[in-house]
């Protein structure tokens, strides 16, 4: 990993962090007589933050996987199955981020 993507990745963490507690703030400062429309958002935001970070980094894993399963395949073609596992392996993750979507009700 060079240092670019490096500055990238840590600024892109930066603002969806930022982004995350700003959400919190607002949503914890509305004093409503309603909870179950505060619930609502604060569910949301969170159900969004599970599932884009998830994606984020099972991108950020297929990236090495895959340039290494590519010389994998380069030096020796027989290891095809081991390599397409190996590049499918990250996809879960995203599946296991993707669960509060289905649980929030």
């Amino acid at each position: 990993m060079n240092k670019n993507t490096l500055k990238t990745s840590l600024r892109t963490l930066i603002v969806l962090l930022t982004v995350a507690l700003v959400a919190q703030g607002v949503a914890a400062a509305e004093e409503t007589t309603d909870t179950a429309a505060t619930d609502g958002m604060t569910g949301d935001v969170g159900v969004g933050l599970a599932l884009g970070l998830a994606a984020i980094g099972a991108g950020f894993s297929q990236a090495a996987i895959g340039s290494a399963a590519v010389g994998m395949l380069a030096e020796d073609g027989s290891k095809f199955g081991v390599a397409l596992i190996f590049t499918a392996l990250p996809e879960s993750i995203v599946i296991l981020g993707a669960l509060p979507l289905f649980l929030q009700g």
